[in-house]
């Protein structure tokens, strides 16, 4: 159904190419998983299937790609549209309607379908995808993870027979992600579907590809082959894998399940010991290292150190967006030094929670408070000295032309020294070049900068919303190795997150909203041990020993 013969892009004013010697084929009807480190071209390869590239992106494509068929450097993407369905790493710029049924819909008119064929689809996908409450809701008033519902489902209706996916799980909580990955399986083994999808969370869809391609580097030759295969030389690899690799299992696991069933000899190894402890306790309230960058996503340059308060005080907080109460009665404190973890289902009221704590949204009753400050009453030049948030969209933060000129500007931004940031850029994801244009960035690599422009300024209250959407394994390391600098020097961390493995790996409490009020808060190894949603894989696999990562069992057996 798909097939790339020698193929490699080269985008203009790059040097070398993107992506080169790439040479597979994925059959009918299956299901196949593009994994590899960020940047290494798994977007441009989805690309190429769906005719973007290089109808859109610019850039020279050589080789070959056919779609049922059809020649991608002869067929422009509409000339596609009737046999690819695909949705990008951003859904926002998906959508053409304003509401959700419409959304559904759009496709099917463009192809020019009978409108009871369209009314039946649409049906069908509302229930399918969950969306039935949400069919005439504006788009724009939609939790990030809905909308990524909606995208997936506005490709779903006019029945393709390629589906391409970009983390299509990113931002979805747990449950819906199953629910999206059921269906995608459901597509595949009952209408003969054949899908193409990168993401980065493999712990979540490694047990249902056929496939699986491995872009091993930049530049380098894709690796096929069966998971369990691919898994065991792969540098990017969930943690039931990893504790399949430290236990010395063959072949690997890919679930849960499988996983379980040869932990035996495991859990008696690792009965004797006690498990460490999460994480260090909560240090002491640290001197604040600088003012925080931006809030409202406004630069400002304020050296003047506000005097030490509480990073944030939430009390009975209540808000409403039009007739819907996004969040009810809700209370909650962050200690200077500590890190929570906000998780619950999507549309439970977390981002609504973090833009009352910068202010973007005005409380119905109830207070807040951050560093002593009212968020939405304080100015943005005291604001910004005491809070910086990082939204679900980076390219929110991004407007220079380069990375080396938002660098320079982060570090002027922020009283810091030439090069700050871009120290930080190269820890988090190395191999972003200077002169490369935000916009060209893969969207791991666009979080990765937007996070060390706000990092730069070391903010005494750090807002992350779903910070390691579109970064690997790798990253994601790099990313917790820098948090847990910050919280050690007294800063206070608040992030909105559905990756239970992040916080297994950092946060000191879970917070769990749903519906807009907070139904758990305490230590993470007490709340998401109880939780079958929220549990990471170690946790499941182990249980009932209350071990929550690899890294704790690999300390424990040393």
């Amino acid at each position: 159904m798909i097939r790339f013969e020698d193929v490699s892009v080269t985008y203009d004013g790059v040097a070398e190419p993107t992506v080169q010697g790439v040479d597979f084929e994925v059959p009918e009807g299956e299901l196949v998983l593009l994994v590899g480190p960020s940047g290494v071209g798994k977007s441009t390869i989805l690309g190429a299937v769906s005719g973007l590239v290089p109808h859109f992106t610019g850039g020279t494509l050589r080789g070959r790609v056919t779609v049922a068929g059809r020649d991608t450097r002869t067929h422009k993407p509409r000339e596609l549209a009737d046999v690819v369905g695909t949705v990008g790493q951003d859904p926002l710029s998906h959508f053409v309607t304003d509401t959700v049924e419409d959304e559904l819909a759009y496709g099917m008119e463009s192809l020019g379908l009978a409108p009871d064929v369209m009314r039946r689809r649409v049906e069908e996908t509302l229930d399918l995808l969950g969306l039935a409450d949400l069919r005439d809701r504006p788009i724009a008033t939609l939790s990030g993870g809905q909308q990524q519902r909606v995208a997936i489902g506005s490709v779903l209706t006019p029945h393709p027979k390629v589906l391409v996916l970009d983390e299509p799980t990113s931002a979805l909580d747990p449950a819906a992600a199953e629910e999206v990955l059921a269906v995608l399986q459901r597509l595949v083994h009952d209408l003969g579907t054949t899908v193409l999808l990168a993401e980065h969370r493999l712990e979540r869809v490694i047990q249902y590809a056929d496939q699986v391609v491995l872009l091993p580097s930049p530049g380098a030759a894709p690796l096929l082959g069966p998971p369990s295969e691919v898994m065991a030389v792969s540098p990017v690899y969930p943690p039931v894998v990893g504790l399949g690799r430290l236990a010395d299992w063959s072949p690997l696991p890919l679930t849960v399940r499988d996983a379980r069933r040869r932990a035996g000899a495991l859990r008696e190894r690792l009965a004797t010991p006690a498990p460490p402890p999460v994480r260090v306790s909560t240090p002491a309230p640290a001197p604040v290292a600088g003012p925080p960058r931006r809030a409202r996503f406004l630069r400002k340059h304020t050296p003047e150190a506000p005097a030490p308060q509480q990073p944030a005080e939430v009390e009975a907080l209540t808000v409403r967006r039009g007739r819907i109460e996004a969040l009810r009665r809700v209370d909650l404190t962050a200690a200077p030094g500590e890190t929570i973890a906000l998780m619950g289902r999507n549309g439970a009221g977390k981002s609504t929670l973090l833009g009352a704590l910068v202010g973007l949204v005005e409380p119905a009753a109830g207070s807040v408070r951050v560093g002593g400050a009212v968020p939405h009453r304080a100015a943005p030049r005291d604001l910004v000295r005491r809070v910086g948030l990082v939204p679900q969209e980076p390219r929110d933060l991004l407007y220079a032309d380069t990375v080396a000129a938002e660098c320079a500007a982060a570090d002027a931004d922020a009283g810091a020294g030439p090069g700050t940031c871009r120290a930080l850029v190269s820890e988090l994801l190395p191999g972003i070049g200077d002169g490369t244009h935000p916009r060209d960035l893969s969207e791991g690599q666009r979080l990765a900068l937007a996070l060390a422009v706000v990092l730069t300024a070391r903010p005494p209250l750090l807002l992350l919303d779903e910070p390691t959407r579109g970064l690997d394994y790798a990253a994601k390391a790099r990313l917790v190795t820098l948090l847990r600098t910050l919280a050690a020097e007294g800063h206070a961390i608040i992030l909105a997150t559905h990756d239970v493995e992040l916080a297994a790996e950092l946060a000191h409490r879970v917070v769990i909203l749903a519906d807009g009020e907070v139904v758990a808060d305490g230590p993470t190894a007490e709340v998401v041990v109880a939780s079958p949603s929220f549990a990471p894989q170690v946790t499941k696999v182990l249980a009932p020993q209350p071990w929550l990562t690899v890294a704790q069992v690999r300390e424990a057996l040393s």
